[in-house]
């Protein structure tokens, strides 16, 4: 399965936010990569915003370009504003759900959990990162995989998040995915109209 594994300390850099999480090395340069991140200064064109915006949202999600692009075109043909709708999409990927239900501390360890068959969609086994979810589907940890210490501490260190989308029964480590989540609700710092705008080129 393809996907990004380069330095992640870097990517949060150009985009000047941890998109990755806390990340303590971000911290500690807050400024472009590169030998004269520091100091530049060049005025960024129009499709260089739009561009850095998707990109933005690619690394955020862990979504390479041809997986993005189908997603927007689904996006595109859905009733509702485009952008927004393409967020929401993007939220119900099984990976992103496992991760927002605090079952995986990252995107990328919700990825792993999934692509290894420890999460279970009403009742059976998914290894498919990009599985997308239906309202009323149950998220929940295999029976085997209960006692893995991975997930244990995630759980337990997570704040349990409280989405509105979503519902968390600590007891059976199940999680419901209730609806696709609006706009309002997704707390991503994501400029989905550039993202358009792009693509309607």
């Amino acid at each position: 399965m393809a996907r990004y594994i380069g330095p992640k300390t870097k990517i949060s850099r150009k985009f000047g936010e941890p998109i990755y999480g806390p990340d303590k090395y971000f911290e500690k340069k807050n400024y472009p990569p590169g030998q004269h991140g520091a100091n530049r200064r060049k005025k960024t064109s129009e499709y260089g915003v739009q561009l850095k915006e998707k990109q933005k949202a690619k690394y955020t999600y862990g979504v390479l370009e041809k997986q993005f692009r189908n997603l927007f075109e689904k996006a595109n043909r859905s009733k509702g504003i485009t952008g927004e709708v393409l967020l929401s999409l993007l939220e119900a990927r099984l990976d992103n759900v496992v991760y927002r239900l605090g079952i995986a501390p990252t995107r990328a360890a919700a990825r792993q959990l999934v692509s290894h068959r420890h999460i279970t969609v009403d009742g059976s086994v998914v290894n498919i990162p990009s599985y997308s979810l239906k309202p009323g589907q149950l998220v929940g940890v295999r029976e085997k995989s209960k006692s893995l210490e991975a997930i244990a501490n995630s759980l337990s260190s997570s704040s349990v998040h409280k989405f509105s989308w979503l519902e968390w029964d600590s007891d059976k480590m199940v999680g419901k995915f209730m609806n696709l989540p609006e706009r309002s609700d997704i707390p991503e710092n994501i400029k989905e109209q550039l993202i358009v705008e792009l693509y309607s080129k």
